[in-house]
């Protein structure tokens, strides 16, 4: 395998990402459809790793890399229907673990309350599943007898692209204002640490002390970075 030089590699990656149906299902072997992207154009992975996709995909990656037509691989799943996830809500118990594993944010619902999947939002990924500890998510099919993108469309995969997107910036943002509160709170008991502090030993205090200084100096060199 060799990354395709005919354009910048970048250009590569997005016409890669917008041929692929954006389920963030991770079958392929990569965390999600845009890194799967990467690799396809860097040379580190075949086009027929995307069972979501299916033929007609491996086709389109083919035809936008110059690489042969291959049969999809085994090792990462077979084209079939399109799933749609349903919960069962006599088991649901509300532990919000299937809301943190849905990458397209299509389930609502709040801590042990029972969760509803919009269904017209599912990609089918089915990471929601082994996410289930009471194992009340099950899968039924959506799109009859029609798979890959005969099953799926590209308005629905640009609207899971971009509620994907949304999501991680959602996390990113959460990630940021929560280092932030947390940063502020160290600052704050450092600020006057024997009134914040139990502890009375001057020489504890000035190992506490040190050890919330090192704790803002790593947040601040690693908000510099990012």
């Amino acid at each position: 395998m060799n990354p395709i030089p005919a354009e910048p590699t970048g250009g590569l990656v997005e016409r890669l990402t917008a041929a692929l149906p954006q389920t963030q299902c991770t079958r392929c072997g990569y965390p999600d459809c845009q890194t799967y992207a990467e690799a396809i154009a860097e040379g580190r992975a075949e086009i027929n790793q995307c069972p979501p996709g299916g033929a007609e995909g491996v086709r389109r990656l083919a035809a936008l890399t110059g690489r042969p037509a291959l049969p999809l691989s085994p090792e990462h799943g077979l084209e079939a229907p399109r799933q749609l996830a349903v919960i069962d809500e006599d088991w649901c118990i509300g532990c919000t673990l299937c809301i943190k594993a849905c990458p397209a944010d299509c389930i609502v619902g709040a801590p042990k309350q029972m969760h509803l999947i919009v269904a017209a939002q599912c990609t089918g990924c089915e990471l929601c599943i082994p996410a289930c500890p009471v194992d009340c998510i099950s899968l039924v099919n959506a799109s009859g007898e029609a798979t890959g993108w005969s099953a799926w469309s590209a308005p629905q995969a640009d609207e899971a692209l971009q509620r994907y997107r949304f999501r991680q910036q959602r996390i990113e943002r959460d990630k940021r204002e929560n280092d932030a509160r947390l940063q502020a709170k160290a600052e704050a008991k450092l600020a006057d640490l024997p009134a914040a502090s139990q502890i009375t030993d001057p020489a504890l205090l000035d190992r506490k002390r040190a050890m919330i200084e090192a704790a803002l100096a790593r947040a601040r060199a690693k908000r510099g970075e990012a």
